[in-house]
């Protein structure tokens, strides 16, 4: 073969300098043409991508937590120290409200968290179904909420009356037993009325409303039920506005609630997603919503507060589908605040908030302390995603800009924190790595199964220095003090004792990181 002379050589490079010059000039036009496309790193998002191993694990074990949980005739029973319990609830009434599930450490039904529990896990399957199918994890997402909603279309046998509580707490707390131990029928109560309760009828018509949408495809009729349930809930709600707090003063002491106009907004958002009934975005865009709201004001997002939910929800319609719509103005309030619950978040935002640990968690309470961190990482990587799916490239901050790549980091980091990248390297969600709390504040899973205490008898459980005999798997416990230290001991119920809307919020989290894949095929 001859060799090639230098100036064939000269030749080829010029053709390269020229292709390269041809490219460059191609690049630019393309730049200049779709400037928002431009700003990505990354492709248009399209379908999930191979999960991530530890997100996968750490979200299998967290759903695992709702059969935990759950109460009534078990017939599919995972958990192998669990078993029926609480079969005869609702049976004064003539009510069948065996199922739902035990808010936290005790056997009490609490309608009020155990409806945002649904809403929550709703949100997340909407979201993130097709991240969870390929995690192998649908499934028992839609089971567990299946289950929740049985227990909340049974609490509301008519239209103005919802069974809100089953159980005495009082009563409850003076016993440490097994669920599986109750054996009478246990006190109901219920909001109407003459004692209306605003805000647990309004989550509850967001749960039905959200779950809605999570079975119309699999289940029409089902759907249509809890559709049903949700329009007549709101109605209720928005008809006969009461805090349940002051209609019903006992139930202050668990769940107290600080007002309803969260809830109202909250549910309206999602009955506008539902139904499409722009009578719902009216509501939620018109005169409550100026009374409610304190717009550009950052709060949390927790049980008691849909505020930042709400506002997050409602910017999905800004970035989707705002067009033709009216109160613009108002729609666009909910969108520049759920920016500023964003920059508070980011830790290098002008705006970032100072409640957190100095290892970078969202720290707000002592009590249950995780459930801000993780509700505000679910918030974040949502938010991103919508930035994502609808090609939005930044935020501004007090005129610092972010991507959504850096809301998903902050996620991340909460996410990471949980699972044990933290200063005392142990996970807070249960079954979760080598190290992680073995002293659960659980009454189910400190005794024995095999063990029948009575009443008072239980408490040697309580107070025993061995670790839970039952491990239960994917409970995410309360978490952290402002130190970062956690004290592993089963009467620390302010540390140690998990609650279902953490689960949820949780797998929301979980279910958004699992893969790199966004929002662009979810339910709007």
């Amino acid at each position: 073969m001859g060799r090639r002379s230098k100036s064939s050589k000269g030749n080829c490079c010029g053709w390269v300098l020229l292709a390269l010059v041809a490219l460059a000039i191609g690049c630019a036009i393309y730049v200049l043409m779709n400037p928002k496309e431009a700003e990505f790193p990354d492709p248009e998002p399209g379908p999930p991508g191979k999960p991530i191993k530890k997100y996968a694990h750490a979200l299998k074990l967290a759903l695992e937590f709702f059969d935990v949980q759950k109460a009534g005739k078990l017939d599919e029973n995972k958990i192998p120290w669990r078993g029926n319990s609480a079969l005869k609830d609702g049976s004064q009434a003539k009510l069948d409200l065996s199922k739902g599930m035990y808010d936290a450490g005790d056997t009490i039904k609490f309608g009020f968290p155990m409806a945002y529990t649904a809403s929550v896990l709703s949100w997340a399957i909407l979201e993130y179904g097709d991240q969870m199918e390929v995690a192998k994890q649908l499934e028992p997402a839609q089971d567990s909420l299946k289950w929740i909603m049985d227990f909340l279309v049974n609490a509301h046998p008519s239209p103005n009356v919802l069974y809100i509580q089953v159980g005495d707490p009082k009563s409850d707390h003076k016993c440490w037993e097994r669920p599986e131990s109750i054996t009478k029928a246990r006190p109901l109560i219920q909001v109407n009325t003459s004692a209306p309760g605003t805000e647990v009828a309004a989550e509850t018509s967001a749960a039905m409303a959200a779950a809605s949408l999570v079975f119309k495809s699999s289940d029409s009729d089902y759907s249509a039920l809890l559709l049903k349930h949700a329009k007549e809930l709101f109605a209720f709600a928005e008809k006969h506005r009461a805090s349940y707090s002051k209609s019903i003063p006992q139930v202050a002491a668990y769940y107290n609630s600080t007002g309803y106009g969260d809830e109202l907004l909250w549910a309206a958002t999602w009955l506008y997603h539902a139904t499409g009934d722009e009578t719902y975005y009216d509501f939620a865009t018109g005169d409550d919503a100026d009374e409610f709201v304190q717009w550009g004001s950052p709060t949390w997002f927790s049980w008691d507060d849909k505020f930042p939910g709400a506002q997050v929800l409602m910017s999905r319609v800004s970035f989707f589908k705002s067009k033709g719509l009216s109160n613009s103005v108002t729609l666009e309030k909910y969108k520049s605040t759920a920016e500023a619950v964003m920059c508070g978040l980011l830790p290098k935002s002008p705006t970032a908030t100072s409640s957190r640990t100095d290892s970078g968690l969202i720290w707000v309470s002592e009590w249950n302390a995780l459930q801000h961190s993780v509700a505000s990482a679910f918030l974040a990587v949502v938010y991103s995603d919508y930035m994502r799916s609808s090609r939005t490239a930044r935020i501004t901050c007090d005129g610092k800009q972010f991507t959504p790549y850096d809301l998903r980091d902050f996620a991340t980091s909460q996410a990471d924190y949980v699972l044990g990248d933290n200063p005392m390297e142990m996970s807070y969600l249960v079954g979760y790595g080598d190290k992680y709390p073995e002293y659960v504040h659980h009454r189910g899973a400190s005794i024995p199964a095999n063990a029948k205490p009575g009443c008072k008898q239980g408490f040697k459980w309580l107070d025993s220095s061995k670790p839970n005999p039952n491990v239960a798997v994917g409970a995410l416990v309360g978490g952290p003090f402002l130190n970062d230290t956690y004290v592993d001991a089963r009467n620390n119920s302010m540390q140690g004792e998990p609650t279902t809307y953490n689960s949820a919020l949780l797998v929301g989290l979980l279910s958004g990181l699992v893969t790199t894949s966004s929002v662009v095929k979810s339910f709007v």
